[in-house]
C-alpha cells in the first residue's frame, strides 16, 4: 500500500519559492557574468600588453591596487566625493519617493496621467538624454537656469533661513537639496512605483478599524503605513545605492573608463573596478544589517 505524501509545510513552500526566484539570477551570473568577472580579476593583477594579433598579461601582483589607492591623483578623491554625494542624496530620494507615492495613491482626477509624468524621467534618463548630460549640454542649461532664478539661489535661501535662525548645517542641507532636486526627481521613478504598489497592497480594513478606534491620520501613518512599508523602504534603499553607484554618469565610473582608455591602462582600471565592487558590497551589507532589524513583515 502506497503511503500518502505529506503536504509541504508553509515554511518549505516559502523557501522553495525564494529559491525559484533566485534561479534566473544564478543562471545569468553563471553564463553571462562569471567568466567576464574572472577575467577582470585576473587583469587587475596584471599588465595588459596589446600585440598585433592578441594581448599578453604580465603578472604585477598587488602593484595595480597600490597605484590606484596611493599614486593615482583622482581615484581616492573621486571615491570619497561619490560616497558623500550618495549619503546626501539617498534620504532625499527615499523621502521624495515616499511622499510622491502617497500623493499618487490618493483618489483624484487624472491620476494615471500624473503617474506617467513621475515615471517619465526614468525613461528619459536612458539613452540620448543621459548622453547629453555626460557631454555637459544639459548641465550647461541647468546651470544657466539656476543663475536666472534669484529666489532659488543659494544666497537668497541662506538669508531666508538665517533670518528664521535655523542651524547652519540644516541650511546647507536644504540648499544642497534644492540644487539636487532635478537629480532627485530623475532618480525616483522606480522607487515611486515600488512604494505605490506597497501602499495599494495595505488592506483598507486596517485603516477603517483604526478610524473606528479614533486614530488620527498622523497616528495611522506612523502605526500602520510606515511599519507595513518598511520592507519596501529597505528594498528602495538598496536599489538606490546600486543605481547611484552604477549609473553611467557616476564620476567614479567615468574615471575608471577614462583610466582604461586614456590613462594608466587596463590593469589599473580593473583594480579600481575591483576596489569599487568590494566597497559597494560592504556598503550594501552594512545598509542591510542596519535596516533589516527595523523591518516589519506582515504575513
Amino acid at each position: 500500500m502506497k503511503r500518502k505524501r505529506r503536504p509541504m509545510s508553509f515554511s518549505r513552500r516559502q523557501k522553495l519559492a525564494g529559491f525559484l526566484f533566485t534561479v534566473p539570477f544564478l543562471l545569468g551570473f553563471i553564463f553571462l557574468f562569471a567568466v567576464p568577472f574572472y577575467q577582470a580579476v585576473v587583469i587587475s593583477f596584471s599588465e595588459l600588453v596589446l600585440t598585433p594579433q592578441t594581448f599578453e598579461l604580465k603578472p604585477k601582483g598587488w602593484e595595480n591596487y597600490g597605484y590606484a589607492l596611493q599614486v593615482h591623483p583622482e581615484f581616492s578623491k573621486t571615491f570619497t566625493e561619490v560616497l558623500v554625494k550618495l549619503a546626501t542624496e539617498l534620504p532625499m530620494i527615499i523621502g521624495f519617493s515616499f511622499f510622491a507615492a502617497t500623493i499618487l495613491n490618493s483618489d483624484f482626477r487624472g491620476r494615471t496621467f500624473v503617474r506617467t509624468l513621475f515615471f517619465l524621467p526614468v525613461i528619459l534618463g536612458a539613452g540620448v538624454v543621459l548622453k547629453m548630460e555626460t557631454q555637459d549640454y544639459a548641465q550647461i542649461m541647468v546651470t544657466h537656469l539656476a543663475e536666472g532664478a534669484p529666489f532659488f539661489g543659494g544666497a537668497a535661501v541662506r538669508s531666508f533661513f538665517a533670518a528664521a535662525r535655523f542651524p547652519a548645517g540644516m541650511v546647507d542641507y536644504v540648499i544642497d537639496a534644492i540644487q539636487a532636486l532635478p537629480t532627485v526627481i530623475r532618480a525616483s521613478g522606480v522607487q515611486i512605483l515600488i512604494f505605490l504598489a506597497g501602499l495599494q497592497s495595505i488592506p483598507r480594513e486596517v485603516y477603517e478599524a483604526a478610524s473606528v478606534e479614533g486614530a488620527t491620520g498622523w497616528e495611522r501613518f506612523w502605526l500602520i503605513t510606515f511599519p507595513m512599508m518598511s520592507p519596501l523602504i529597505l528594498v528602495n534603499v538598496i536599489y538606490t545605492v546600486i543605481d547611484s553607484f552604477t549609473a553611467m554618469n557616476n564620476e567614479l565610473v567615468v574615471l575608471i573608463r577614462e583610466t582604461m582608455l586614456r590613462g594608466a591602462g587596463y590593469g589599473v582600471s580593473m583594480a579600481m573596478a575591483m576596489i569599487y565592487f568590494v566597497a559597494i558590497g560592504l556598503i550594501l551589507l552594512a545598509v542591510f544589517g542596519l535596516l533589516s532589524r527595523r523591518v516589519f513583515y506582515h504575513v
